[in-house]
Parts: structure tokens; C-alpha cells; sequence
């Protein structure tokens, strides 16, 4: 695919030697689904009587959460290679990030910070959510630009093949769109839950929605991937998380059922 957009070259401006500079699609797209998401949050949070402004602290919390839990996994499900590169664990540059960690400790940040700010939790879970599946749908056509999370080999006539030597997915081989599941994943978690919304009275409920629908096609797709995300015997450590997550969102959906809006 195109994972870099454009290149700059070192340049001097009045004696001094800037650059270069590049422009990585994986960063531009992961930006843009965050930034997407966090405004159709906004949306949601004026909708349903919450203060918008919070989302822009709240953020912040969300970000850094997303980015550290993703590379805390990675390194967690590649213990050998980093325990040969301690360095290496701080080069996010370098590529490495698995999605299940950074929504696990992206979402205990939240908690943490809408306890302290006392909010009503319930309420701010069920604005987020839709702007989660948002995010995902956009964010994830960088993992296809950059190669990341590919799938395994197949012959199916959307297969898709890479050829750029900055891919991170095998090259010229056809594969599994799997970074274009997600993607599509995410904005069907998306349209149900705007479709489900009118319908459901509970606080949490569509939190709780989405982590079922969020967790069921996370399971699903990581059937068809093929690079290393750790094991534990039959399923991969993203799947156990993902049945997790369907388990947490029956509970949910459960105990909240008395709690009207």
C-alpha cells in the first residue's frame, strides 16, 4: 500500500539544517479516527446534557492510555526479543502495537478520570462508545496503508497484495484484508449502535452493546490473521481478551437492565 505519503528532504532555512520530515499514513489515519471519534463524542455528550469541554481532558487520558497499553502488550506477548533489545521497548517508531492493550488501559484511564472529576459514568460510557467504533473504522485503513496486522494467505477474489518494500505485511503474496475487516467491523458496531440507540433506556446499555458486538467480530477476524500476536495453546491472547469483552458486555447489559435513563 503507501506507508509513508511523502517524504521531505533536509533543507536549510536562513543557516540551519531542517529536516527531513515524513508524513507516515499509519500516524495520519490513527489521527484522524481519534480526532473523529472525539468529535462525534462531543456530539453525543451535548445530546445527552454532558459537558463536551470534558472530552478534551478526557482525551488526552485516552490517547495516552491507547498508546502505552498497545506497547505495554506487544512487548508483554514478545518477552524473548525484548528481553535481547530492553532499549527497544521504548521505540514506538519502530512499529509494534496491538490494539486489545491500549483499549484496556485506555479505558481504566477513563474510569479513573471521570471518578475524579465525578461524573456519571454510566452516562459517558454510553456517549463514547459509538465514537469507539467510529475511530476503529478509520484508524485501522492505516493499518492497512502501513501492512500492519495482515492476514493469512488466501485466493478470494478481494484478496489484497503488497508490494511496497515498507509494507510490514510479506510481500507479493495475497492475503486476507483483515486491517478492512476491522475497519468494517468498527463502523457496523458504529451503525448499530446509533440504530439500537433510540430503543435502549438503560445507562450503560449501549456500552454494553458494544462490547458483545466490538468483542464477537474481534474474534472473528483474528481467525483470519496471520501475524504473531501471542498464544496461549489454541486461541491467541487478543481472542481470550475478546471473549472477555463479549463476557463484560452481557454482564453489563445484565446488571444495568433496572437502570433506566
Amino acid at each position: 500500500m503507501f506507508p509513508t505519503i511523502f517524504e521531505l528532504a533536509p533543507f536549510t532555512l536562513f543557516g540551519l539544517e531542517i529536516g527531513p520530515f515524513a508524513l507516515h499514513a499509519y500516524g495520519l489515519f490513527v489521527a484522524m479516527g481519534f480526532l473523529l471519534g472525539i468529535s462525534w463524542s462531543m456530539r453525543e455528550a451535548r445530546e445527552a446534557g454532558l459537558d463536551p469541554d470534558l472530552l478534551s481532558d478526557l482525551g488526552f487520558y485516552i490517547i495516552l492510555g491507547a498508546i502505552l497499553g498497545a506497547r505495554i502488550l506487544y512487548v508483554l506477548i514478545n518477552p524473548a526479543y525484548f528481553w535481547d533489545n530492553p532499549l527497544e521497548v521504548f521505540m514506538f517508531w519502530k512499529g509494534g502495537l496491538v490494539f486489545s492493550g491500549g483499549a484496556i488501559l485506555a479505558a481504566s484511564l477513563a474510569l479513573w478520570f471521570l471518578k475524579k472529576r465525578r461524573q456519571d459514568i454510566w452516562r459517558w460510557m454510553d456517549v463514547l462508545a459509538p465514537g469507539i467504533g467510529l475511530g476503529e473504522a478509520i484508524g485501522r485503513i492505516g493499518c492497512m496503508a502501513a501492512g500492519c496486522c495482515y492476514g493469512a494467505s488466501c485466493d478470494l477474489p478481494w484478496a489484497v497484495t503488497f508490494s511496497n518494500p515498507e509494507s510490514l505485511a510479506p510481500l507479493f503474496t495475497p492475503l486476507h484484508p483483515t486491517q478492512f475487516y476491522h475497519s468494517l467491523a468498527g463502523l457496523c458496531c458504529f451503525v448499530i449502535l446509533m440504530a439500537l440507540k433510540p430503543h435502549i433506556r438503560r445507562t450503560g446499555g449501549l456500552m454494553a452493546i458494544f462490547l458483545v458486538f466490538f468483542g464477537a467480530f474481534r474474534f472473528l477476524i483474528e481467525l483470519f490473521r496471520a501475524d504473531y500476536r501471542g498464544g496461549t495453546g489454541v486461541l491467541s491472547v487478543t481472542q481470550i481478551i475478546a471473549l472477555g469483552a463479549v463476557g463484560l458486555g452481557l454482564f453489563l447489559f445484565h446488571h444495568r437492565r433496572s437502570h433506566v435513563r
